[in-house]
């Protein structure tokens, strides 16, 4: 099998990533902010303020219940048919469930099945987005030239924030409505947007090519080769390695969304603001991101990934501690420094360094196991977070990023280095092809 591929494909491959991941993070952050700062208003009783949070910061952690079966089923497809067609699928149910809930009756019109139906469209985004970035993420990388894998794989990450962007600039104007009109009909719109992204979207993955990895693939594994029963029995410790190296995404998850909570009901901080800060480190990582990729591609993927570690760790607690101080000017720093250059060097490598753990046969379907499990957890660090703060107050929280960060460096530091093993080679001891497999 030849690595070789036209010049333009590994581009086609980056922008149908960049723009699926555009589309999901763009719904993930509109949905996040709108859990914290409007939905407790609009689709749960506002008997108790406290439990109408709690449960409007639950249906977003929802989704990441549905991650998994959604990973498990989609990456089967990916792997077994088709990393485009599993691409294909997912871009449309994603765009579909997020265009579903800027039309959804409110509960003081229907009662209790608005809160049913949004529960509804959020698991079937979680659904999606379980199947999104691994797929993406695969494809993207095994069409990469070799010493550029990450590189061009992080346009799926640059996605992610080009999303968080996009978001950030389509809900702001919103947010300066007055309430009534926010309310009633104002926050709708950004849901209703995402139906644009959904279309340019599906006309760049219409246009691309099948990996050559995978055709090959395809024609050496058994005709009942089942990819899950396979990666559970020959690789079951890098499954579980990802699902505990995943944990690092806590970070963001606090940020993007508690915080937003924490921020302007606890420190103080305008609602707005607080949209501005994030948005602002977003539009950073868009440049941090791929060098943070490049990075990796010459010194490994490790000493990238624990730097960024270690600088997320830090900048948390002086994060928290701003806000609590209403220091406008050292939150914006600091959430910059966070989100905008230490969590851009996961962002940059986890894409690639997934992927990197498998053969060809099972990659889809290994990244998203791992990953979308890790993100059950990582759904509900929001809810965690409140009920923490209750607790142990803000320091509590702070332990909690701290120690879920510090627990994905040490799987990172004990994990091998994939960087600068050619495509073909990658997981090749484990491929289960090469081993002998009883058909299911």
């Amino acid at each position: 099998m030849s690595s070789g591929h036209p010049v333009k494909t590994p581009k086609k491959a980056a922008l149908a990533s960049f723009l699926g991941s555009t589309l999901e993070y763009y719904d993930f952050v509109i949905y996040g902010s709108a859990s914290a700062l409007i939905f407790n208003h609009l689709f749960f009783p506002q008997g108790d303020k406290t439990v109408a949070t709690l449960a409007s910061l639950a249906s977003f952690g929802v989704a990441y219940i549905a991650r998994p079966i959604g990973g498990l089923l989609m990456s089967h497809v990916g792997d077994k048919v088709g990393r485009k067609t599993a691409l294909m699928i997912t871009l449309v149910v994603m765009g579909l469930s997020s265009i579903s809930i800027g039309l959804l009756p409110t509960y003081e019109s229907i009662g209790l099945w608005a809160t049913v139906l949004l529960f509804f469209c959020r698991i079937a985004q979680g659904f999606s987005a379980g199947a999104e970035s691994a797929g993406a993420s695969t494809m993207t990388m095994e069409h990469s030239p070799e010493g550029r894998r990450a590189f061009y794989t992080s346009s799926v990450m640059m996605g992610c924030s080009a999303g968080n962007v996009l978001a950030g600039l389509v809900f702001m104007p919103f947010l300066a409505m007055p309430e009534e009109q926010l309310m009633s009909w104002g926050w709708r719109v950004p849901f209703l947007l995402s139906a644009l992204v959904l279309v340019v979207a599906y006309f760049v993955r219409t246009h691309l090519e099948e990996t050559p990895v995978f055709e090959y693939a395809e024609e050496a594994e058994p005709a009942q080769f089942v990819p899950a029963l396979a990666v559970l029995k020959y690789q079951w410790q890098d499954v579980a390695r990802i699902v505990g190296v995943t944990l690092f995404s806590v970070v963001q998850t606090t940020f993007m969304v508690y915080a937003l909570t924490y921020g302007t009901e606890e420190a103080g901080i305008p609602r707005a603001t607080m949209v501005q800060v994030n948005t602002l480190a977003m539009a950073v990582s868009l440049a941090t991101i791929p060098a943070a990729a490049m990075a990796s591609d010459r010194i490994g993927r490790r000493p990238v990934l624990l730097f960024g570690a270690i600088g997320c760790i830090i900048t948390t607690y002086l994060y928290f501690d701003a806000m609590n101080h209403q220091n406008l000017g050292l939150v914006f720093l600091l959430c910059v420094m966070n989100q905008g250059f230490f969590y851009s060097c996961w962002n940059g490598v986890w894409t690639v360094y997934f992927p990197e753990m498998f053969s060809a046969p099972v990659r889809y379907t290994g990244m998203a196991m791992g990953n979308q499990v890790g993100l059950v957890f990582v759904g509900f660090a929001p809810s965690i977070s409140s009920a923490l703060l209750g607790w142990g107050g803000w320091l509590a929280v702070v332990a909690f990023v701290s120690l879920s960060i510090a627990f994905a460096g040490f799987l990172i530091l004990t994990s091998r280095e994939t960087a600068f093993i050619p495509l073909e080679e990658l997981g090749a001891e484990h491929d289960p092809t090469k081993k002998e497999l009883t058909p299911a």
